[in-house]
């Protein structure tokens, strides 16, 4: 990453030539800070820059004098052996010959007190063909041993290993890291999917407030930070109000290039970062990064109060806890997630079985468990069979027509093996979506079957909690410095709540992956329904051709026995004699049956002929047939005995008209035989598609065609009886009341709609009448 910002050229650094001291003050944005080369180191050390060639020193910090006694213009030019003796020097030079160094800090030795000096811990690394050399104070009394951070880290690491979950073993990481450092104050620091942080696990000093759960904004660790924690494991900075000493020469002068210290212990803060700290009250700090395949997922940060020595070995030790943390970090999340996965998988399982005993999709929302049940969200639906099936809170079905109608149309649904979506911002990609953020700002879609357009959807809201934000996230305080307006950090860290804004909690990996393998498990069960409907189907065709075969056969040749019985009674009535009275009173009981069975086989005959007779549709006016119908049934315009009303002219129809008359002279006989009125009152009439008019409980199917209605103010039909109606020879009253019948005309109405590819169904209320609707789907045309 090159540290120098898009308007560097206006910057007083812009020979790229950086320094905190000169410059720190004259920032207006984080971004624009080169912080890999800040020119400055902190003073409580010393920096010595080496040509690898020689071992001359090319540069140093300005504070050579306190710490060796001698001041740097003396020693700029020499050979490191003017510092640390010729025995030492030819350690380095073995060092840098057989080891490892570059971008790689190791310790070297620590340089004897003497003189009233104290003693100095010296670690080498080699950086863009140089060596740097850090001296930093040990911070160990004369005869004080070292801790042993060996067997501390190996206590570490084991019960690291025994935490359980991501929050439990954060958690961990924040107990192990304070003892290890004897740190006030702990912390998992987790980036979030907008790049904001939040404090997720917390190990504090009692006397301390809780900072546990605060979410920072992005801009609290700019970007250049970020990318310098990619590539280091631990950054120490000892006294955030300690003084700075500046690089002498800023340039290499074999070079002309600032010196890269994104790996120096001492490498200086920014003053941003310094006055965050002062303003939080932290004297010094220790940050760790958690990366996860190459990527920040987190940093550990440890504060103190007061200034802290960090020695190189705590400091290797709190590296290593570090590269641990990243490793079993990932492990663990996986871990977490796997039971995720394995627990909504389980639920699918359960889902589909119980739609394969069912036989329909609707059990993902009846019973238990619901497809609401494996996913963590708010809110599911299923568009299946031409409508919604919602569980949870979900957007209305006009919204969810309109969702639906817009994914279909995104490219993510037409990849083949893969048709899904995913947002945790709905409205970034739908504003016409701003409506129903509260309940999908989040929305995850699967297509199941792309010739009818099927969708699973789960929603998550916008996010319900309140973020409890460190200060408020859109405040960038500038104060006036020495070169006059810079950027300065929040000096409150009061609690700001903000509210996020349309978005939901990201939908993970596995969730999406789960959401597919629910898609193929569904397409399985419909193709394998689909093969047991199509058996069935064969079968059942089969059966109604045999089944209407035997009823023609059946009602045509028991008619000739039945005239013959017919016959042989009416001879007995005529002649009465040797029939006494009860003898006679049978005989006519017997021609009354024979004439009842006679109705019977005809209906029964006429109902099996409509499934025999091959229709012929064509052009039929509408009007024309209706006019038919009502003749038939005795009805002219010229009548007083009832009222009937065309709204508006029907429209035209491709259909076979005998059979159309027969739907409605059936109709229009019931409405006139099934009331209690004087002179009853029939509305005929249509309803176009997206008119206005049909009741709310019509089959869905039947809301883009034609319906045609016959509406009466007779006796009405309770709803419990609305199946029965349409069973052959099945009367809801007695045999000779209202006008009698076989029971047979409903039935013949339906089968005949169904061989015009329509449904019926009705619409009724006990004592205010009833209407009956229909549809000719596959033969309606336009209005003439």
């Amino acid at each position: 990453m090159n540290d120098a910002s898009p308007d560097s050229a206006s910057q007083p650094w812009a020979n790229g030539l950086y320094s905190i001291l000169r410059h720190g003050t004259t920032l207006t944005t984080c971004e624009s800070e080169p912080v890999k080369t800040p020119g400055c180191i902190q003073a409580h050390g010393v920096l010595l820059v080496l040509r690898l060639a020689d071992l001359t020193i090319l540069q140093g910090s300005d504070n050579t004098q306190q710490f060796f006694g001698e001041p740097l213009s003396g020693l700029l030019g020499q050979r490191i052996s003017r510092v640390i003796g010729a025995q030492r020097q030819d350690y380095l030079q073995n060092m840098l010959q057989n080891e490892l160094l570059e971008r790689n800090v190791v310790y070297a030795f620590t340089l004897e007190a003497r003189e009233g000096k104290a003693a100095l811990d010296v670690c080498i690394h080699t950086m863009d063909g140089v060596a740097l050399l850090e001296f930093e104070a040990t911070g160990r009394q004369a005869g004080q041993a070292e801790r042993d951070y060996f067997s501390l880290l190996k206590s570490a690491v084991g019960r690291l290993q025994t935490a359980t979950g991501l929050r439990g073993f954060c958690e961990r990481v924040t107990t192990e890291v304070r003892a290890m450092g004897g740190l006030d104050r702990v912390m998992v620091y987790r980036f979030h999917a907008d790049q904001h942080g939040e404090i997720f696990a917390e190990s504090k000093r009692d006397d301390l407030p809780a900072w546990l759960g605060l979410h920072y904004p992005a801009t609290d660790i700019p970007q250049p930070a970020r990318e310098i924690f990619k590539k280091l494991w631990v950054r120490p900075l000892q006294d955030a109000a300690g003084s700075l000493v500046e690089l002498v020469p800023l340039a290499n002068p074999d070079t002309g290039k600032p010196l890269d210290m994104t790996h120096c212990a001492l490498r200086g803060a920014s003053v941003m970062y310094t006055e965050y700290l002062a303003n939080m009250g932290v004297a010094a700090t220790l940050v760790m990064p958690i990366l996860v395949d190459g990527e920040l997922w987190g940093l550990i940060v440890g504060h103190q109060y007061q200034p802290t020595y960090f020695g190189h070995q705590m400091r290797a030790a709190c590296e290593l806890i570090a590269q641990v943390v990243s490793l079993q970090l990932k492990s663990t999340d996986a871990l977490e997630q796997q039971a995720y996965r394995l627990k909504v998988d389980a639920v699918h399982q359960q889902l589909i079985a119980k739609a394969a005993q069912v036989g329909d999709l609707m059990a993902f929302f009846n019973g238990e468990p619901t497809l609401l049940d494996a996913m963590q969200a708010d809110g599911a639906a299923l568009f299946h069979m031409g409508r919604w099936w919602c569980v949870g809170r979900t957007p209305t079905d006009v919204q969810l027509d309109a969702l639906a109608q817009w994914l279909n149309q995104r490219a993510e649904l037409d990849v083949g093996a893969r048709p899904v979506y995913a947002t945790d911002s709905l409205l970034q990609d739908y504003p016409a979506g701003a409506d129903i953020t509260g309940v999908a700002s989040g929305v995850l879609a699967v297509r199941v079957s792309r010739l009818r357009q099927d969708l699973i959807l789960w929603f998550r809201p916008e996010t319900a909690q309140t973020i409890d934000w460190a200060g408020d996230p859109n405040d960038k305080i500038v104060a006036t410095g020495v070169n006059g307006a810079r950027l300065t950090p929040r000096g409150s860290f009061e609690l700001f709540v903000e509210s996020v804004q349309a978005r939901a909690l990201p939908w993970s990996v596995m969730e999406i992956e789960s959401a597919l393998r629910l898609r193929l498990l569904v397409m399985e069960l419909v193709v394998a329904r689909t093969e047991q409907l199509t058996e069935l189907n064969v079968d059942l065709t089969t059966s109604n051709e045999e089944l209407d075969a035997f009823a023609y056969v059946a009602s045509h040749d028991l008619k000739e026995p039945l005239r013959g019985i017919h016959r042989y009674a009416h001879q007995m009535v005529e002649s009465t004699q040797g029939l006494d009275p009860e003898n006679l009173q049978r005989a006519e009981s017997l021609m009354r049956l024979t004439l009842r069975m006679d109705s019977l086989l005809d209906s029964l005959l006429h109902f099996s002929r409509m499934g025999r007779t091959r229709l012929d549709f064509e052009d039929v006016n509408l009007n024309s047939v209706v006019a038919d119908a009502l003749e038939m049934v005795g009805v002219r315009p010229a009548d007083n005995r009832c009222t009937i009303t065309l709204a508006r002219p029907l429209p035209m129809a491709r259909c076979n008209e005998v059979h159309v008359r027969e739907i409605f002279s059936n109709l229009i006989s019931n409405a006139l035989k099934y009331t209690r009125q004087e002179r009853p009152h029939i509305d005929i009439g249509y309803l176009a598609p997206g008119e206005p008019g049909l009741p709310v409980d019509a089959p869905a199917q039947s809301s883009d065609q034609m319906v045609y209605f016959v509406r009466d103010d007779g006796i009405g039909i309770e709803k419990r009886h609305f199946e029965q109606i349409f069973r052959m020879f099945k009367r809801l009253h007695g045999r000779n009341e209202y006008g009698g019948g076989m029971g047979a005309g409903l039935s013949v109405v339906k089968k005949v709609v169904g061989r015009h590819g329509g449904i019926i169904w009705l619409d009724s209320t006990p004592g205010s009448g009833a209407t009956f609707y229909f549809t000719l789907p596959a033969t309606s045309t336009a209005l003439p």
